[in-house]
C-alpha cells in the first residue's frame, strides 16, 4: 500500500528552490492547519511590510498529497471588527 501521507513544502522566492518542511499529516485537513501556522511564523519572520508578503519575496508553503500533488496555500483573511 502506498504512503497516505501528505506533508509541506516552502518555496524559497529569493534562492529560487524548493524546500522540505518537517512532518506528516495523516489528513489534508491537519496538513492544511500546519501549513498556516507555518505561513503565520513566515509572517514574523519575513513581514509583509518589508518582504511584499506573499505577492513579494516572502516565502510560499504548498500541501504535498499523498500522490504528489501540490497545493499552494495563501494566508487566511485578516477579519476585521467594527467598532460600535
Amino acid at each position: 500500500m502506498a504512503d497516505q501521507k501528505w506533508r509541506l513544502e516552502g518555496w524559497d522566492t529569493f534562492g529560487w528552490h524548493a524546500y522540505p518542511i518537517p512532518g506528516e499529516y495523516a489528513s489534508e485537513a491537519l496538513a492544511f492547519a500546519a501549513a498556516h501556522q507555518e505561513l503565520e511564523e513566515l509572517e514574523r519572520q519575513q513581514p509583509t511590510a518589508s518582504s511584499g508578503g506573499q505577492a513579494g519575496i516572502q516565502d510560499r508553503v504548498y500541501v504535498v498529497g499523498p500522490g504528489g500533488q501540490r497545493y499552494r496555500v495563501v494566508p487566511r483573511p485578516k477579519v476585521r471588527r467594527r467598532r460600535p
